[in-house]
Parts: C-alpha cells; structure tokens; sequence
C-alpha cells in the first residue's frame, strides 16, 4: 500500500495531536457526497475499528478502513499554506475527476 504524506502535512498532523492532548492517529476515509460522488474524512483517531488498516508514514499513523482504502492507494497527503488559506491537500492518482468547487471527486 503505498500512502505518502508530505514533510509540511507530518508536522502538522502532528502538531494537531499534540494539542489534542490524545490520539492513535489521522483516520484518511471517504463519504459520499457532493456533485462528483465521493469526499475525504480526516479525524483524529483514538480507537481502531475492526476493520481499520494501520500506516505508519513518516512518523505518523494513518487509519483506512477497508472500504476507502481500494480509492486511495497511491495518495499523496500533504499540507498547504496560499495566502491566508491554508490546510490539507489530496493528490489521489486514482480520482478520473473533481467537482467544480474542489469538494468531491469521481473515480
């Protein structure tokens, strides 16, 4: 399985956990939503559920469940700061197509 997660996004994942006083990990999954179909979930982690599979990238621990994790091998997680705007960035080379507002994606 092959999940990557930029230098910028391991830093403030784990700046995230730290603040939060608790955590295993970032849960990475997906819901249904928006026009093109399907959405990323990030949220902290505390217990696993049956069945969660477990990363360790880059000293951060990454819980997919094994329904999202066929959409998102290969996914490059990364952090990004434009302007004032700044958060989590997906580059998932398995999306064929996104939505006009960025906020879902098709396979």
């Amino acid at each position: 399985m092959a999940i990557s997660i930029t230098p910028a996004a391991a830093e403030r994942v784990k700046s995230f956990l730290v603040s939060r006083g608790k955590g295993l990990g970032l849960r990475l999954g997906l819901r249904t939503s928006g026009c093109s179909g399907m959405a990323y979930v990030l949220e902290f982690v505390d217990d696993l559920n049956d069945d969660d599979e477990l990363y360790d990238v880059d000293g951060v621990k990454i819980i997919i469940d094994a329904k999202s994790l066929v959409y998102l091998q290969g996914i490059e997680l990364d952090f990004v700061k434009e302007g004032l705007n700044e958060g989590f960035q997906f580059n998932n080379p398995n999306a064929k197509g996104e939505c006009g507002c960025g906020e879902s994606f098709t396979v």
